[in-house]
């Protein structure tokens, strides 16, 4: 329970850098332009709740998780003064049962590249895999090596800790460099992957 340890510290302390009043753009570039057409959708990680709301209101059936209380209970009154039709559950999403499996799609703003070691990130994504549907979809917004050393700020992963993790799972249908979606005068750099559950990995 190393995550929600760290996570309850800030939230306790007020400390939220990674929350936004408006969905990333990133994911509705990938919602309205593919498209992805509204289904049965997961955000573990969710935080605050504000791409899950945004989900909701396009018509998806949306479930959302984040292991820690205290950003579910804004995201509930956020949800309510919005009348969007969330399902937001506390839980581990790596270590626990996922009610209402399986999804057609997974979106995660920043969940990916918050564990730090190969292993894990391996077993996020085979955990990931387990709740899809097949042919299920994945957009993972995650923290890139780009930008220059920092003290603060999201993760900093490569694309190949993204590749090494999700390969044998997921087939990836695009892997870009980005930014997220924030009022920041300089956003923080990221990859924009988007998978697709694989049924087998040929090789």
């Amino acid at each position: 329970m190393e995550i929600k340890k760290r996570f309850s510290k800030h939230y306790e302390k007020g400390f939220m850098p990674w929350a936004h009043e408006e969905p990333d753009f990133n994911l509705i570039e990938v919602v309205e332009n593919l498209p992805v057409k509204p289904c049965k959708a997961l955000e573990p990680g969710c935080g605050t709740g504000t791409d899950s709301i945004w989900l909701a209101q396009s018509g998806f059936d949306v479930t959302a998780c984040d292991v820690v209380e205290i950003p579910l209970n804004i995201a509930r009154e956020k949800a309510e003064k919005t009348e969007a039709s969330v399902q937001f559950l506390q839980l581990d999403f790596l270590n626990d049962d996922i009610k209402n499996a399986p999804f057609d799609f997974v979106f995660d703003r920043g969940y990916f590249h918050s564990y730090d070691t190969p292993g894990k990130r391996k077993n996020l994504a085979g955990k990931v895999a387990s709740v899809l549907s097949d042919n299920g979809l994945w957009l993972s917004l995650v923290g890139s090596c780009d930008s220059p050393p920092r003290d603060s700020g999201p993760p900093m992963r490569s694309a190949k800790n993204i590749v090494d993790a999700v390969e044998k799972y997921f087939e990836i249908q695009f892997l870009r460099a980005g930014f997220f979606g924030n009022k920041e005068e300089k956003p923080a750099k990221i990859w924009v992957c988007l998978m697709k559950k694989r049924a087998l990995l040929p090789c």
